[in-house]
């Protein structure tokens, strides 16, 4: 297992290179980089991300192609603007560089997580990523662990249990939980419990209170819950759902195998095939998905429960900076979270091998 692990390791090296790289390509390709940015702030036709979903848009007048001197610029809006300033925000941002030549210097600086400087927040990168990161492993990590505390003891029973009267109410709170979208159902807390127009019983804002460093250590867990409560309620009434049924699923396939049959003939308890036999089967299924849930959670789910929470998580920080073409944030997030991916998925193979002691990547 160990020379296993350590393949897996050396293979995350192409891995990622190719998904920076691929990237990289893909970002420089895309318009409205951050000279233009910058141009468009200077003229004051820069608009945020929310302008962007609504429709909005640069001035008209901005988006032409040739300079006040007569010469062409590959920039748009930089009519009127001088050609040597131009070439001075080129070299501010590394774009006096070919392409190929900022990619490997990145690549340099990334083996060491020197992640530079933020083209417009005038803050290191690393630091941005260490004030963010708190708030995106909170959110990831307990609503990952009691999405699978909750489904996985319950999709067992209802496969124990299946047609039951447990079965069919349970199934209609499933039904119900996987109905309402995660941000929906943070909203109708947020008007519950927060203060919108019933109860104010949690705060609306960030994952501590002010002073926290300064409070016993009963005072710094309780008020860590107290934050955290809503925003991770609201990820796992909508997760457990589907991995609920899914566990369910796996166990009825393995509970109708023959091997089954064939246990309980011979006199084993119902509890033993289940856990003995049945368990490191169906879970196979079940930790498979574990890398995919918890990535969802740490990124893609949780970014409209930063914004209704007022959490500043790396999942605001990642669409801010892609939305402000802000490329040193948006590569350094890109390689955290792959990271993160693909260590995921290391940890979820070893799962396997604890789950079911028969499987041995080694002779794979």
């Amino acid at each position: 297992m160990l020379a296993y692990i350590c393949r897996r390791l050396l293979l995350m090296i192409p891995t990622l290179f190719g998904i920076l790289l691929v990237n990289f390509i893909i970002i420089q390709a895309a318009p409205g980089g951050p000279v233009e940015q910058m141009i468009a702030k200077i003229r004051g036709t820069a608009v945020d991300a929310t302008a962007r979903f609504a429709g909005g848009g640069a001035d008209t007048n901005a988006f032409s192609d040739v300079t006040s001197h007569g010469m062409e610029s590959k920039y748009q809006g930089s009519r009127g603007l001088d050609p040597e300033f131009i070439k001075q925000l080129e070299k501010m941002y590394g774009f006096d560089k070919p392409a190929p030549e900022r990619f490997w210097i990145m690549i340099k600086n990334y083996l060491t997580f020197d992640f530079g400087e933020s083209y417009f927040r005038d803050t290191k990168v690393i630091q941005l990523i260490k004030e963010k990161l708190p708030v995106s492993i909170s959110l990831g990590l307990w609503s990952t662990l009691l999405i699978y505390m909750i489904s996985i003891p319950l999709g067992i029973r209802k496969a124990v249990e299946d047609g039951q009267a447990f079965d069919l109410w349970t199934s209609a709170v499933v039904v119900i939980g996987y109905a309402i979208p995660s941000f929906l159902f943070a909203i109708l807390l947020v008007v519950l419990f927060a203060g919108g127009s019933f109860l104010n019983l949690f705060p609306l804002r960030g994952i501590v209170s002010e002073g926290w460093e300064t409070f016993t250590l009963w005072h710094k867990v309780t008020d860590y819950v107290w934050h955290m409560a809503m925003p991770i309620l609201a990820l796992v009434i909508s997760g457990f759902a589907s991995l609920t049924l899914l566990t369910k699923n796996a166990f009825l396939e393995e509970i109708g195998k023959q091997y089954v049959l064939t246990a309980r003939s011979k006199g084993l308890s119902a509890r033993r095939v289940l856990y003995g036999h049945v368990f490191r089967n169906a879970m196979l299924v079940v930790v498979a998905g574990l890398p995919a849930a918890f990535m969802h959670v740490f990124f893609t789910g949780s970014l409209l429960i930063e914004v209704i929470f007022s959490l500043d998580g790396m999942g605001l920080l990642s669409f801010e900076a892609a939305m402000g073409r802000d490329y040193p944030i948006v590569f350094a997030t890109l390689y955290i979270f792959t990271l993160v991916g693909l260590a995921t998925h290391l940890m979820a193979d070893i799962t396997y091998t604890l789950v079911d002691p028969r499987i041995d990547f080694e002779k794979r």
